[in-house]
Order: structure tokens, then sequence, then C-alpha cells
């Protein structure tokens, strides 16, 4: 159930970031939760690849390049899904960041530990 709360969390948060960013597009709701599914996918299984891949770079500039990373992964899912669209590199980074404090601060506030 916990699962399920942090999808609708995190596509609620996207749709509205996707009104206040004008580089990031979603056609509907459903799109959002698409992309919810589809980032949570993506997270588990070429986030720890590119992580990997890209430690060196996160050392030397202690840990700025898991931005980049997030960032990459937000573009890879606007591959794979129809309905959203974003318009560059630097669109899909302020996104990535953008998502990820307002999920985490939504989330620590309503979603307990249990």
């Amino acid at each position: 159930m916990n699962m399920i709360i942090r999808l609708l969390l995190t596509s609620v948060v996207a749709f509205f970031l996707t009104k206040l960013l004008s580089g990031v597009h979603f056609n509907d709701f459903s799109t959002a939760i698409i992309f919810s599914i589809v980032l949570s996918i993506l997270n588990m299984v070429v986030t720890p690849i590119l992580k990997i891949l890209g430690l060196p770079l996160t050392i030397l500039t202690l840990g700025l390049f898991s931005l980049v990373i997030n960032a990459i992964v937000i573009l890879i899912s606007d591959y794979f899904i129809d309905g959203m669209q974003v318009d560059g590199f630097w669109w899909a980074f302020f996104f990535s960041i953008a998502l990820s404090a307002i999920t985490s601060l939504v989330g620590s506030m309503f979603l307990s530990e249990d």
C-alpha cells in the first residue's frame, strides 16, 4: 500500500511540476502515472548500472554527478513514454532536482515509516 501511495505522490508532483516548468510536458494525468511507474522501474534497473559506471566522476565531483545520472534517467523515461516530452537535458536536470526535492519533502510530511 505504501508503494502505491508513493507512486501516486510522484505522479501528482510530476504532473504539477510540468505546469511550472515549461520544458517538460505530459498529455494528461494518466501519463504522469505511467511516468512514475516507468521511473521506479528505471531506478531499480538502470540507475545502479549508471552509478557504477559513473563512480569515478561521482567521486571527483563530490557526488554532484548523481544529479546528471538522475537527469539521464528522466531522459530515458521520456524515450519510453509517448505522452511525455522533455525539451532538453537541462530541463530534465531541473525537473529531476525539483521532483526529488518536492517528493521527499511531501513524502516525509505525509508518509509514515510503518
